[in-house]
């Protein structure tokens, strides 16, 4: 019977702690979110001072600083 309530206690205080986003931590999603030799970042759009270069997937775009972008001719 105390078994019972000190499960039952647990599993209240258990839904009163608000959730934890789990998985990696900044750094790793950082690093595996870059792209184009670490230079760019996936996003689904791009800064003011970014230009796309690249897809990442289908649905994120390669932000690039445009002093990273490589030199484009007869522009």
């Amino acid at each position: 019977m105390k078994s019972l309530l000190l499960v039952l206690v647990v599993l209240v205080l258990l839904s009163c702690v608000p959730p934890v986003r789990s998985g990696p931590n900044a750094y790793i999603r950082r690093v595996f979110s870059t792209c184009w030799r670490t230079k760019g970042v996936c996003r689904k759009s791009c800064g003011k001072s970014e230009e796309y270069h690249i897809l990442c997937d289908i649905t994120h775009l390669c932000c690039i600083n445009k002093k990273y972008l490589p030199v484009q001719i007869g522009k």
